[in-house]
């Protein structure tokens, strides 16, 4: 076991340079031009005089600017053709029109964002698809974040759908106090048909089953970590779905762990905020993000580093903190954040006790892997599949590339239902085509979707290093 935690850098799977987390929105002494993405030379004003153009605050008293990062844009639309919502939604104009041409564009006279924003799934995929380095999902985060402020009608069935789907952590911690009543009332199709005609909630999906003990309340019982260390320490963020519904992963995540001499520590959270940003909440995600920060930031200052299951939540604290909040340490978190199997790759030989195992024995079954597109965004896309071909007796089938389609809310929404299984058809297809029958990935709405498509169960990739590491007699 290392007794030093390397940076990112040294996974070997971050898919390219190391760059630095994007300033802060209002950091201190960074300037616009620290804060936006490194493009070039800012365009002079249409008229050629400095007051001509003057770009619309997306942040009221902000200084942020981001249009050197739009006139990096040179139209070569790599992120158009990357969008699987333009690809099937005629409508959809796609991430450059949402981006650097609207932000390109803005005047003081004209500061109305299209609606069309709402559209964006907020996959992320044009942020690796574009050459030049645009910070588009900033731009489309931000820009829906204003058209929802300013725009949309509060009183309108969409907001109030959008406002409950973004906030599922909230209405979470209410039905989980009581799981199997909870379950039975939203699992009865007559409240699923209710839920769609009221609030434009999708009847075609399972509402997810809450499980009978929460992930926290499971923690608290057991008397928190089993490990103590001085050198090996992770601060675990599990985010809501782990800790509501798929409790079996935070457990993996806990057992894994400390089978590698690992303490944890569980700090207090909330949600990310990921389905806040893709439904225009910034609001919400601030202030979930201002707990995560102080909390998560203490527990650096001890000497932990943050981990998560979830690769949209690591998504969130490494890349979307720093990029749209300006209070003090989303930086300090971003750089100290890791997803969970990557940190163990980086920090533990996970490879030589896995070689040793022989899954027939355990009943392991072959996979069809999903890498999710929040994986993809981090250079992770390929870890587990590579992983776990040191598992003798395993067959693990990386399904292609492409969007699962349910993008977190997006495709709970009724309207959005149909756009999101048509993004997902590859998936699907390539699932049905592989060895494997049983799924895996990383990003619990990924997993809604792989099920919903195909009917496979579906495992996180630390379920598998449990069965394989844990639950045998291998000494890690």
């Amino acid at each position: 076991m290392s007794d030093t935690h390397d940076t990112h850098a040294d996974c070997g799977c971050d898919g390219g340079d190391e760059t630095e987390p994007p300033a802060a929105v209002d950091g201190g002494a960074e300037t616009p031009e620290d804060a936006a993405t490194d493009g070039g030379t800012v365009a002079e004003s249409p008229a050629g005089t400095e007051g001509d153009f003057e770009p619309v605050d997306v942040f009221e008293g902000s200084e942020m600017d981001l249009r050197p990062g739009a006139d990096s844009c040179y139209k070569c639309t790599s992120c158009d053709t990357s969008c699987p919502v333009a690809e099937v939604d005629d409508d959809f104009p796609g991430p450059k029109f949402q981006g650097p041409e609207q932000w390109r564009l803005k005047r003081k006279e004209d500061t109305e964002i299209d609606d069309s924003i709402t559209g964006c799934s907020n996959c992320m995929r044009c942020d690796g698809a574009c050459p030049s380095d645009v910070p588009l999902s900033q731009m489309h985060n931000t820009a829906r974040g204003e058209y929802v402020d300013n725009q949309m009608d509060k009183l309108s069935r969409e907001y109030l759908r959008n406002r409950i789907l973004a906030n599922y952590g909230t209405l979470a911690a209410v039905g989980s106090k009581v799981p199997r009543l909870t379950n039975a009332i939203m699992g009865n199709s007559l409240v699923q048909k209710v839920n769609e005609k009221v609030l434009g909630i999708t009847a075609e999906r399972d509402f997810p089953e809450f499980a009978d003990q929460t992930f926290r309340s499971w923690w608290k019982e057991r008397g928190g970590p089993k490990v103590e260390s001085e050198d090996n320490r992770i601060a675990y963020f599990h985010g809501d779905y782990a800790n509501y519904n798929t409790v079996e992963v935070a457990k993996a995540l806990v057992r894994v762990y400390e089978a590698f001499g690992y303490e944890i520590l569980v700090p207090d959270q909330r949600c990310s905020g990921t389905p806040m940003f893709a439904n225009g909440m910034l609001d919400d995600a601030r202030r979930s993000a201002a707990v995560n920060v102080e909390n998560l930031g203490d527990a650096i200052e001890q000497g932990y580093d943050v981990v998560a299951s979830c690769t949209s939540c690591s998504m969130a604290l490494r890349q979307e903190y720093p990029e749209l909040f300006d209070f003090e340490g989303t930086e300090t978190v971003a750089a100290n954040t890791y997803d969970a199997l990557e940190y163990l790759l980086i920090n533990e030989n996970v490879i030589d006790p896995l070689s040793e195992v022989d899954a027939e024995d355990h009943d392991i079954p072959d996979f069809a892997y999903h890498a999710p597109c929040h994986s993809r965004n981090q250079g992770l896309d390929r870890q587990a599949v590579e992983l776990f071909r040191h598992l003798d007796g395993v067959d693990v089938e990386d399904v292609g590339d492409s969007c699962s389609g349910i993008s977190g809310t997006y495709g709970w929404k009724e309207e959005k239902y149909d756009y999101s299984m048509e993004i997902g058809e590859e998936m699907f297809e390539h699932m049905e085509h592989a060895e494997g029958e049983t799924g895996m990935t990383e990003c619990p709405t990924c997993s809604m979707q792989m099920e919903h498509g195909t009917g496979y169960e579906i495992d996180h990739p630390l379920q598998v290093l449990e069965a394989a590491l844990v639950d045998t007699d291998v000494t890690v």
